[in-house]
């Protein structure tokens, strides 16, 4: 039976190892890592799918900001990397690893601004993220714009920069 657990629950190097079968050992040059920057994640919204001693799948999220061309700031919480061993990503594991960051969020207050960078059909379907109001931030590296997605009440609109914010935890 799979168990969603606190991802402090496991150990760092099996959780770096299945990001690496997942992303490919080069995912340390993303665009999504430099916007978290050197920030550590936000651990109370971070989770681990497993089924008895294996790992099946990780989400973490990440405190980041928008700083906003007219001067304003507006920090956000990152969702991902949403990563699942590559054997069982149809199995669902993905989609319950987001729910169990979201409904965290959600009960910590922090849900009023969220973003992510992800396919937009599934994620807009599913858990009602959208570029409605990202087409005019910029990210420090490449990004196919469509796939900038946010929710919430509080993701402002307008252009800025994406980057990295302070160390922070819920």
């Amino acid at each position: 039976m799979i168990a969603i657990v606190p991802l402090s629950a496991v150990d760092p190097g099996v959780v770096d190892a299945l990001l690496d079968r997942a992303f490919g050992p080069d995912r340390h040059a993303r665009t999504a890592y430099k916007v978290r920057g050197p920030a550590e994640p936000i651990r109370s919204l971070s989770f681990a799918a497993t089924e008895g001693e294996a790992l099946l799948g990780s989400i973490q999220c990440w405190p980041v900001k928008l700083a906003g061309d007219d001067g304003g700031q507006t920090e956000l919480v990152m969702v991902g990397p949403v990563a699942v061993e590559p054997g069982r990503q149809r199995d669902g594991i993905g989609r319950r690893l987001v729910t169990a960051a979201l409904d965290a969020a959600g009960a910590h207050g922090l849900d009023a601004a969220m973003m992510l960078i992800g396919d937009p059909e599934y994620y807009e379907r599913f858990f009602g993220f959208s570029a409605a109001k990202t087409g005019d931030w910029r990210l420090p590296g490449p990004v196919e714009s469509r796939r900038v997605l946010a929710r919430g009440d509080a993701v402002p609109v307008g252009p800025g920069m994406l980057g990295p914010c302070r160390p922070a935890d819920a």
